[in-house]
């Protein structure tokens, strides 16, 4: 029989596509008291690796090493 689950994915490899692709989280978190606000927090976090984050944008074709455009 075919299992038509969804397939496994191991931790690492949830990982490695994250970080591959990058991924953006963001939140906002409010302390209150007596209903006024007294502190918030607006929070942006970016998790990809320094290959994704520095690499160059996408669709930027780059010249290979000697090679001169012009």
């Amino acid at each position: 029989m075919n299992d038509l689950g969804p397939p496994d994915v191991s931790l690492l490899e949830l990982l490695d596509r994250l970080l591959d692709k990058g991924v953006v989280l963001s939140g906002d978190i409010t302390l209150a008291v007596a209903d006024v606000d007294l502190v918030y927090l607006g929070l942006r976090v970016l998790l990809a690796s320094v290959e994704t984050a520095c690499g160059p944008p996408a669709g930027v074709v780059l010249p290979a090493p000697g090679e001169v455009r012009g």
